[in-house]
Formats: C-alpha cells, sequence, structure tokens
C-alpha cells in the first residue's frame, strides 16, 4: 500500500530545488534564517523604519544555482538587501518563579520586539541592484491635505465652561441653654 520514496533520488530532489534557485543563510539578532527572494520573515529588532531598505552582510551559506559557498565564518562580499515592511511586537510571555515553602512569588511579563522584513535580492558578488519603488499616488498628498485641514478646525473648538465648585451650606443658628 504504502510507497517506498528513495529520498536520494535526483528527480525527487529536483522537485523541491527547482521553485527556489538561488537561497542563502543570513545571521541576525543573533539567530541564522534561511532567505530566498520574495520570503518575508520576522527577525529581532532592526532600528529602521518601514519601507527602508536594509543589508544583511552577514551571510553564513550562499547557494547560487547549484554551487554552494560556506563561509568561514561568512562569505566575502555577499550581500542580502530586505525591505522593512513593518516593526512589531511578539507575543506576551509570562515568566513566573516561586520559591517552595517560602510564600514567594514573582510574575513578570516580556514582549520582543521584531521586525517583518521582504527578502528583495541575494547578491553573491555584493553588487546591489537597484530596487524601483512604486511611485507613490497623488491621492495621498491630497488626503494629508484633508487631515491638516480637520486638525486645524477641530483645534479651534470653543472651551466648554467649567463646573463652580459649591459653596459651603451655612451653618443653623442653636439656641444656647441656660
Amino acid at each position: 500500500m504504502t510507497e517506498n520514496i528513495d529520498f536520494n533520488n535526483q528527480k525527487f530532489i529536483n522537485l523541491f530545488i527547482e521553485d527556489i534557485a538561488m537561497y542563502a543563510v543570513v545571521k541576525t539578532g543573533g539567530k541564522q534564517y534561511r532567505v530566498a527572494k520574495d520570503d518575508t520573515i520576522m527577525v529581532e529588532s532592526i532600528k529602521a523604519e518601514a519601507g527602508a531598505t536594509v543589508y544583511l552582510d552577514d551571510v553564513m551559506m550562499l547557494d547560487n544555482d547549484g554551487s554552494v559557498t560556506i563561509g568561514t565564518p561568512s562569505v566575502e562580499g555577499a550581500i542580502v538587501s530586505a525591505e522593512v515592511i513593518k516593526q512589531a511586537r511578539g507575543p506576551k510571555l509570562i515568566i513566573f518563579r516561586r520559591k517552595r515553602r517560602k510564600n514567594h512569588r514573582r510574575i513578570q511579563g516580556h514582549r520582543q520586539d521584531l521586525t517583518l522584513l521582504k527578502i528583495l535580492d541575494i547578491s553573491p558578488d555584493g553588487n546591489v541592484k537597484a530596487v524601483a519603488k512604486k511611485p507613490k499616488k497623488a491621492s495621498s498628498d491630497s488626503l494629508n491635505e484633508t487631515k491638516k485641514v480637520a486638525k486645524k478646525q477641530s483645534a479651534k473648538k470653543p472651551v466648554a465652561n467649567k463646573a463652580v465648585a459649591k459653596k459651603p451650606a451655612a451653618k443653623k443658628a442653636t439656641s444656647a441653654k441656660k
């Protein structure tokens, strides 16, 4: 019933390698990532704004159409260019520490800062191709202007009158006993 698959068969290997012509293993944030063109990866925080291009030059391994180059520790001249899609934060992790029989409990939370990258190009020789940026639409400029006008109008709102504090009640006169 079950077929025996020969994983060392070249036809079987080519099924998976055909789609990936070139890939690289890059190191960033203390971790290694296997990337190919048009991949999106979530890495440790990189200080760059959304839309900016970053260059990862710590390439550990490079496969260029079957010719594998392994770096010692990195491949000389190889660069991976990527576009920052957005800055994000990871899920909240709860750190709970306790000591038994001491009534000692400490709870602490942590969220990791992350950056979402889209791989634009892998360059084995360090020549970075110019990436054509999409032209911005003219409608975005008109939207910005309307937002500015709306902000100016909302800033001119009349100030509401503050509630007047109540005066304390006068004390009643009491008759003196003799």
